[in-house]
């Protein structure tokens, strides 16, 4: 039972999204007691929303006049611009007892190890534990959001936000299949110190996030996808059927 840790690897919008849905459906094969985590960059400006998410309004928070790549994602979410954002995935399977746990429990304990990363740094951030009083009804359940949304302009319980100002600093998604549990996350750079050490925060987010899900963590090399079906799914992803399926 480990947390493989990938390499830092940047891609194009569509080649990001096909790497990590292929590290749930196919990786690491006969090692299911193995957990995936990567960091990875992008080779050109881009933004990914939630599967859920209409096309129209989507395109409507996109920059003008400026050359982007756009992207749907497996997970759920909002709009997340990726030119300002840490982004990272973690790949969690069926044997792990967090896959049977609800949705929020995965929020809390991956958003509080992010936290307690940043802390360590200097950084005055928590994990929001309420919801806000116009959506909470019972004190305890937390309604999904209605609608469309934008990453980052107001954030949801289990969100990392700043303790001073409030501003929301860390969000993710996620899907759960028969194979694992697909957790995709982004930290807000200017949310935080702009002298912040991101290698060093790397470091520490996989060190808390090893302690939370209570296995070790490793370096691991790249996997070898089948070339054929990454190229594959790559092209879904990039499709113009995808990308304006709703």
């Amino acid at each position: 039972m480990h947390l493989d840790v990938l390499p830092t690897r940047h891609g194009g919008a569509a080649e990001n999204m096909a790497a990590d849905f292929l590290l749930l459906k196919r990786y690491p094969a006969g090692r299911n007691t193995h957990a995936r985590f990567r960091h990875y960059g992008w080779h050109r400006p881009s933004f990914t929303f939630g599967y859920s998410q209409k096309i129209e309004y989507v395109r409507a928070q996109l920059p003008a006049h400026e050359s982007i790549e756009l992207c749907r994602r497996p997970t759920g979410g909002g709009v997340v611009d990726h030119r300002v954002d840490w982004t990272y995935t973690l790949v969690l399977p069926r044997n792990h007892p967090l896959y049977d746990q609800p949705a929020p429990r995965s929020y809390e304990i991956i958003h509080t190890a992010i936290a307690d990363a940043l802390v360590a740094l200097g950084q005055p951030v928590e994990v929001k534990q309420t919801c806000d009083p116009a959506e909470a009804s019972d004190g305890e359940a937390c309604p999904s959001p209605a609608g469309p949304t934008v990453c980052f302009t107001r954030p949801e319980r289990y969100d990392v936000v700043h303790r001073t100002t409030g501003a929301k600093v860390a969000g993710a998604a996620q899907k759960r299949t028969r194979d694992g549990l697909l957790f995709q996350g982004a930290i807000a750079r200017a949310a935080v110190a702009p002298t912040l050490d991101w290698d060093a925060f790397h470091a520490g987010f996989v060190e808390k996030l090893s302690a939370a899900l209570a296995w070790p963590a490793a370096e691991s090399p790249w996997p070898e996808f089948n070339e054929h079906e990454f190229e594959g799914l790559t092209g879904q992803y990039a499709s113009s059927e995808w990308i304006e399926q709703r």
